[in-house]
């Protein structure tokens, strides 16, 4: 597996992308042939030139425009035009999802359909460039999986075809709302944009996910370098990488990023804590814990916390801003390991109960009933829990001793 991490400190443009594949050794050639394929072959020029930035040496693309551009081309046109094109099936499947992410992204913050959107808000030339350009590098390059992190959106306004628009561009919100992608925040930098609508769909198609990376060792880096003068290096890289063998990886386990919420609280019941634990878990907290702290002037207080998926940070804050007594809320994201599980139906001479099973790394299952079904069955057959579960252990053992008879079986 190839694996690739994408580091874009102040903001994500399509042209900067493009450019740290070019330093990673992209042959140009690679770009130019599916663009001449679409017949763009005199439209445009590429200026690559090797430059500094804050001290820090990159690639910096200018795409030079050759011929006018069209004004009145819909999106739908250039889809039937893109589908058509004599490309490998999948650098025209990667292609029809970042112009459609960006098609449906303009139409929503347009308030029309995505058919009708205009050539110039998706489809320019420097705009199928950098996509077309950008996706040919990643398949070139054979990547299989990227890690993206957060990028900063920017802020103050920016010039473009329908005016002065706040930043982050509306298009920008809504890519990232679509696809529940974290945007770092740009406190401290000098405003103006520095993630762009293209950049941000180019990232959200082909990043597996936004966050931290896994521990990896660098294999080969390419730097890209933005036009503006920030008051630090103006660059993003993209990295190509092995994961680092931990004993998490070698024992086949999992790695997450996962969000973590908390909150400090000391003037809530405990009725209304036990009802905020459960909206939490409702609304999509993997887990919902607690402990009980000593706060200021000597008061008990609670910790609660909420561990999530990233994706499930907005709703997951509604529920604390309704439910709970806290004026503020801290969060962070984390990685955690864990191993491959499973849920099987374990039948019992008192009836089926569920077992749930987690793969050690000696190659072994550890498993545990259901404590619900345990319940069940001690109540329909007036037992108590513990003569259930013994039963239950009883099966089990059976199980594992047919499971590794049949497979002494296969290895004869």
């Amino acid at each position: 597996m190839n694996f690739a991490l994408l580091d874009c400190p102040t903001g994500l443009a399509g042209n900067m992308l493009l450019a740290a594949l070019f330093d990673l050794g992209v042959p140009e050639a690679v770009v130019h042939e599916p663009l001449a394929a679409l017949g763009l072959q005199d439209a445009y020029r590429l200026e690559l030139e090797e430059r500094r930035s804050g001290g820090l040496r990159g690639l910096h693309l200018d795409v030079q425009l050759l011929e006018a551009q069209p004004h009145h081309r819909h999106w739908g046109v250039l889809r039937g035009q893109l589908a058509a094109a004599p490309w490998p099936e999948a650098l025209r499947q990667k292609v029809l999802a970042v112009f459609g992410l960006l098609a449906e992204a303009e139409a929503a913050v347009h308030g029309h359909p995505p058919e009708q959107v205009h050539f110039h808000e998706v489809g320019a030339i420097d705009a199928l460039v950098d996509v077309v350009g950008v996706c040919a590098a990643l398949l070139w390059l054979e990547v299989d999986e990227l890690v993206c992190s957060p990028p900063p959106a920017g802020h103050g306004t920016v010039r473009t075809a329908h005016g002065l628009l706040p930043l982050p561009a509306p298009a920008v919100l809504e890519i990232a709302r679509r696809k529940a992608i974290p945007l770092a925040s740009s406190e401290g930098m000098p405003a103006g944009e520095l993630t762009t609508p293209t950049g941000l769909a180019l990232a959200a198609c082909w990043a597996n996910r936004f966050g931290i990376p896994p521990t990896y060792i660098p294999k080969a880096v390419g730097v890209g370098l933005g036009s503006r003068s920030l008051d630090r290096p103006n660059l993003l890289r993209i990295s190509l990488a092995t994961a680092a063998e931990t004993s998490g990886a070698q024992s086949g386990a999992q790695q997450q990023t996962l969000l973590l919420q908390q909150a400090q609280i000391d003037d809530a019941s405990a009725e209304d804590m036990a009802f905020l634990a459960e909206a939490l878990r409702q609304a999509g907290a993997l887990e919902v814990f607690s402990q009980s702290i000593a706060m200021k002037k000597g008061r008990s207080g609670t910790l609660l916390c909420a561990l999530a998926e990233p994706a499930a940070a907005e709703a997951l804050r509604a529920v604390w801003w309704r439910h709970s007594t806290s004026l503020g809320l801290r969060e962070q994201l984390q990685q955690r390991w864990r191993l491959p599980r499973r849920i099987v139906q374990l039948q019992t001479p008192l009836g089926p109960v569920r077992l749930k099973q987690a793969l050690r790394p000696d190659g072994s299952w550890r498993g545990k009933p259901e404590h619900d079904d345990l319940i069940e069955l001690a109540q329909r057959h007036q037992l108590s829990i513990e003569a259930v579960r013994q039963q239950v252990i009883q099966a089990e053992g059976q199980l594992h001793h047919q499971q590794s008879d049949l497979e002494s079986d296969l290895t004869q």
